[in-house]
């Protein structure tokens, strides 16, 4: 009668760490092993441990994950922070194996049938080429993850498409969730940019145009943005037309190095900024200040790494920069800001959104977890699971602060310095939405709707 596998895998991995296994392990005979009360991991073919022996650390897992050959059980979520805290007690990341140790696995191995051929990759990792952040391999980056489909996305997000970081400013509940946060989100962008009728706005990374919509509807300012992603392009076009803004708002296929325009009022740029890369992120910053008017603002929301430690992965990790974000590049906010003042922006106002993020996306966890047949006819069952793990580790990642994103506001002074900025700084940041729904709960809201006091961006 063969082993069970499972206690062999167990026992080599209690050999290598020198202390019981804090997880449960479920191979593909259906033997377990491992701690009774642990989160589960399964490993569903023996092609899962042949990835690990040719890619070692998060690539192999992950391959093996998207391929449907490891899996956790339960929540993923919830399975990955258990995981996570587990390693961290152990202090697997430092561990390093001996010789000896080495040999204890090859021969564990051969008697599993572990051993064999690199593995194929599975389909839906990205294959670049090309020199890096060049305009051809950028816009092959940008494709890779927005144009997967126009419905998935739909599915996926709030009725506006806003694919950002909300701004939750009350609790959960009936009547406020993802889409009442990510219009307060729309509307403290737009209000700290101070957005009046008439004025020029420019969206660079403008997605699926939910914040030009927003703005020319509530704002009245008439606008442009630019994407790097056709789909995009096309979804946020036919939703301009529908709506009857096609005299106010523009969307372009360009690069943001390309922007011919004269300058703007008032320039956004939300999560964007993690796609240029380090070394054009002083090119980034300088296009930004050449299209904005002296005392026009600039306002960018952008994720960071590194707040709490050493920035050992910029591009967020192996899985990040193979399936989800090819060539992202992420630092610390203090990196970032010296970057925008070199280029001659005045810094004005710092907002860290960083558990804000947490909350946006798990909505978007539980859309995809709850609706699985529904995702998986839309994009596959790979492209499922990449999305799986991605929300799950971005959860985790913003809520342990292995990740960050804030808002920053920028000013460009003029040539004798002046900000033009108001003296005080309710009047320099506008009215915080929060208050908006202060004033719906007290009844003050002049005609009692939220939009009543967004439209009027001075009050």
């Amino acid at each position: 009668m063969p082993t069970p596998v499972a206690p062999q895998l167990a026992g080599l991995v209690e050999r290598l760490i020198g202390a019981p296994l804090p997880i449960r392990l479920r191979a593909w005979d259906g033997s377990e092993a491992g701690a009774p009360d642990g989160p589960v991991a399964i490993i569903r073919h023996r092609r899962a441990l042949r990835r690990l022996l040719w890619n070692p650390g998060e690539l192999g897992l992950a391959r093996a994950f998207v391929a449907g050959e490891l899996d956790v059980e339960g929540d993923v979520a919830e399975g990955l922070s258990r995981f996570w805290k587990l390693a961290r007690a152990q202090n697997l990341g430092a561990l390093r194996l001996s010789t000896a140790d080495k040999v204890d696995a090859a021969k564990l191995a051969a008697r599993l049938g572990i051993l064999g051929p690199r593995p194929k990759p599975p389909a839906s990792e990205a294959r670049l080429d090309g020199r890096l952040h060049s305009r051809r391999r950028d816009r092959a980056a940008i494709a890779h993850h927005y144009d997967l489909s126009n419905d998935f996305y739909e599915f996926l997000l709030d009725p506006q498409m806003a694919y950002s970081c909300g701004y939750w400013t009350r609790e959960t509940s009936p009547s406020y969730g993802l889409q009442q946060a990510q219009t307060d989100k729309l509307d403290l962008i737009c209000r700290k940019l101070g957005l009046k009728p008439g004025m020029r706005l420019l969206d660079v990374g403008c997605g699926w145009a939910s914040l030009l919509i927003h703005a020319a509807e509530n704002y009245g300012v008439t606008a442009v943005g630019v994407t790097l992603s056709a789909q995009q392009r096309a979804f946020g076009m036919a939703r301009v037309a529908e709506l009857g803004l096609a005299d106010r708002v523009e969307i372009r296929l360009q690069d943001y190095r390309e922007i011919p325009d004269q300058p703007f009022d008032a320039i956004s740029s939300i999560e964007m900024g993690e796609h240029v890369g380090q070394d054009n992120y002083p090119v980034y910053a300088a296009q930004l200040h050449k299209l904005l008017l002296p005392h026009g603002r600039l306002l960018l929301q952008q994720m960071s790494r590194g707040a709490a430690g050493a920035n050992t992965a910029p591009g967020g990790g192996a899985f990040m920069e193979a399936y989800v974000a090819p060539d992202m590049y992420m630092r610390p906010l203090g990196e970032t800001l010296n970057f925008l003042e070199a280029a001659g922006l005045e810094v004005v106002d710092v907002h860290s959104l960083r558990e804000h993020y947490v909350w946006t996306v798990r909505p978007w966890l539980d859309t995809l977890q709850d609706n699985r047949a529904e995702a998986v006819r839309l994009v596959g069952e790979e492209q499922f699971r990449v999305w799986l793990l991605y929300l799950a580790g971005a959860a985790l990642a913003f809520e342990e602060n292995r990740m960050g994103v804030h808002q920053m506001l920028m000013v460009r002074p003029d040539a004798e310095g002046r900000s033009g900025l108001p003296r005080g700084r309710t009047s320099t940041l506008g009215r915080d939405p929060e208050l908006d729904h202060v004033s719906m709960t007290n009844g003050s809201a002049g005609n009692g709707s939220a939009r009543a006091v967004t439209a009027d961006p001075t009050r």
